[in-house]
């Protein structure tokens, strides 16, 4: 039902801005045809990598009589040996080497004892510990499943409500590609041809400001529906004691995210030292075994191929699109709509929000943005911005019903079995407080442009 809704949608879509653009609807038309036969590839069950590749020749052949494919091998070439893309299987790498190594646990155990005793108790812990958990981590899916799998047994014997536990662990995976440095960032980067620590500083006060958001969400619901009882009081020499468990967690955040933001490495160099430092503390902490490494590795190369095998293909569709010139007919044909920037904008945001109830985040980036990246920059908007504004489209389709990656990753840790409904309900109110979150970036911009003009 949503994907047939989502077709009329594109469809009434289409008719308007058909009407709207007069004479110059031709790439309307293709662009519409184009829709559609990736959402019917998407319907039939096609892996994602697989519908951007075959798009892309069908889209070369049928509208095009240059020989397109024939330069398909050098467009794979060129992203596959970009070095800023290195960066994404380091940050993944590092990663589940902070899960299996134990780390994690040890600072979702200290920071609880900082939060746990806030109105709302554990569930604070959970979003403080999923926003620094993202400063290291690069990938929602990571957080939420390391998070959640140190999270969900200290509930086992508590009487939190289920759906907001859940809820929760959601809300705070979505900061994981917000909070520097999100793996999206650097995607973005490559495709735009965007500075990445530019992005990552835009993204800085927003990620924790999403935070703070969510933070609010849960206080406020636990003095309207009341809390369980608070652990018993922990004396200040305790959580003093505590911080030690927090310094491998401090040491790798500075380490990658210092060095990139005082230029003394790029995302690339800081990945790597931040592995480095992951197996320097695993080592300290007795688990650098041939074993962990073997398993850390062996998951991150399937996600790597994974995210891989996207971005290449996304590249070969990227390729035809722009050699039709299809985005910059967009483009130019958006400047001449009676429709003021921000409408048009809101038009995007609407899209956005309607493709992530049915498409994985990372493929809609990789599908949408070289037609739609024109289009903003037409209407005047600052690429830093809406590098942030996009991630933030995109982590909400993670965790929107009926298709959001990380809700699923969560539903599938649980200790007790229980409907998916819980997951749906509880990220709710965290859904509608991220919405709030794009509009206020709408409303004030230097939210995201403040510090990298400041530090530029």
């Amino acid at each position: 039902m949503i994907t047939i809704a989502f077709l009329i949608v594109m469809l009434i879509v289409t008719v308007v801005l058909t009407l709207m653009g007069g004479g110059t609807s031709a790439p309307i038309g293709e662009l519409a045809l184009v829709s559609g036969v990736f959402i019917v590839f998407f319907c039939a069950g096609v892996y994602v990598a697989a519908a951007l590749g075959m798009l892309g020749l069908l889209a070369g052949f049928a509208l095009s009589e240059r020989p397109l494919h024939l330069f398909i091998g050098e467009v794979i070439w060129i992203p596959s040996v970009n070095f800023v893309l290195v960066a994404v299987p380091l940050f993944l790498l590092m990663g589940e080497l902070l899960l299996r190594a134990g780390l994690s646990e040890r600072l979702y155990r200290a920071l609880n004892l900082w939060f746990g005793r806030l109105p709302g108790g554990l569930l604070h812990t959970n979003i403080v510990s999923c926003a620094v958990f993202s400063a290291i981590a690069g990938s929602s899916v990571a957080t939420a499943a390391t998070i959640g799998s140190v999270a969900l047994p200290y509930f086992e014997r508590t009487r939190y409500n289920p759906r907001m536990v859940l809820g929760s662990l959601a809300a705070g995976g979505a900061l994981g590609n917000l909070i520097p440095p999100g793996i999206t960032f650097i995607v973005y980067g490559l495709i735009t041809e965007t500075s990445v620590g530019k992005l990552y500083l835009a993204a800085f006060i927003p990620g924790f400001l999403m935070a703070g958001l969510f933070m609010l969400v849960i206080l406020v619901y636990s003095l309207i529906a009341g809390t369980p009882p608070l652990p018993e009081a922990v004396t200040w020499r305790a959580r003093f004691a505590s911080l030690g468990d927090l310094v491998p967690t401090a040491v790798l955040i500075l380490l990658v995210l210092g060095t990139i933001y005082l230029g003394v490495a790029t995302p690339t160099e800081a990945a790597a030292l931040g592995v480095l430092g992951s197996l320097v503390f695993a080592a300290f902490a007795k688990k650098l075994t041939f074993d962990v490494v073997h398993a850390s590795a062996r998951s991150t190369a399937r996600t790597t191929s994974l995210i891989g095998l996207i971005i290449l293909s996304g590249f070969v569709l990227n390729y035809v699109l722009s050699s039709l010139r299809l985005p910059q007919a967009l483009a130019q044909m958006v400047k001449g709509f009676a429709l003021p920037p921000w409408g048009i904008m809101l038009i995007i945001i609407g899209f956005y929000m309607a493709l992530g109830t049915f498409m994985e985040g990372f493929s809609m980036i990789i599908t949408t943005l070289p037609v739609v990246f024109p289009v903003v920059i037409a209407l005047g908007y600052d690429p830093i911005w809406f590098g942030v504004v996009i991630t933030m489209l995109i982590e909400i389709a993670m965790i929107s019903p009926p298709d959001g990656t990380v809700m699923y990753v969560l539903q599938g840790m649980r200790i007790r079995p229980g409907p998916i409904t819980d997951v749906f309900i509880g990220v709710t109110p965290f859904v509608l407080i991220y919405i709030v979150g794009v509009f206020l970036m709408m409303l004030f911009p230097d939210i995201a442009l403040w510090l990298p003009r400041i530090l530029k």
